[in-house]
């Protein structure tokens, strides 16, 4: 299967912002797979030390929920500064395959649905991060989602098949 940019325009994502839609339908296609036989166990094992591949979804998840709030000119909610401090814990029953899968869909979903509704007009408008409010804008921030989870994609691709060779 080609790779999202030479599938076309994304229907609806105003041209600017098309490397940003076809990057985000990248990290879905290629976690799919990655995932595509994935036990819930093995989301969770750590190959030679590095993180389980369950922490880079979840991470990749609310880094694009993050990134993508901050662009609206939004503060982050008590929720999701919540899931910022558990990203790295699984917890006592670590979400699931199934679980990992529906909220990756649900993160991208809004994402694109945004996109849809992001002008062009608006994207060199300044926006802050975080606490310390860092200088970013629309634009930067939309495609350092892209960035940062096209990276965290990689990461999940490569544990797994450090994992799968030690089926």
């Amino acid at each position: 299967m080609p790779d999202a940019w030479l599938k076309g325009p994304v229907a609806g994502v105003p041209a600017a912002l098309q490397p940003v839609a076809h990057a985000l339908e990248n990290l879905r296609i290629e976690l799919e797979a990655a995932l595509a036989d994935a036990t819930d166990a093995e989301l969770w094992q750590q190959p030679a030390g590095a993180a389980p591949a369950g922490f880079h979804i979840r991470h990749l998840c609310g880094s694009v929920d993050r990134l993508f709030t901050y662009a609206r000119d939004e503060s982050l909610t008590e929720t999701q500064l919540a899931v910022l401090g558990a990203e790295r814990e699984p917890g006592a029953t670590p979400p699931g395959a199934a679980a990992l899968r529906h909220l990756l869909d649900e993160t991208l979903a809004r994402a694109m649905a945004q996109l849809r509704t992001t002008r062009e007009s608006t994207l060199d408008e300044p926006r802050a991060v975080g606490r310390k409010r860092l200088p970013s804008t629309v634009r930067g921030l939309l495609f350092h989602a892209a960035e940062h989870g096209a990276r965290h994609t990689g990461q999940v691709v490569t544990t797994m098949k450090m994992v799968r060779g030690t089926r």
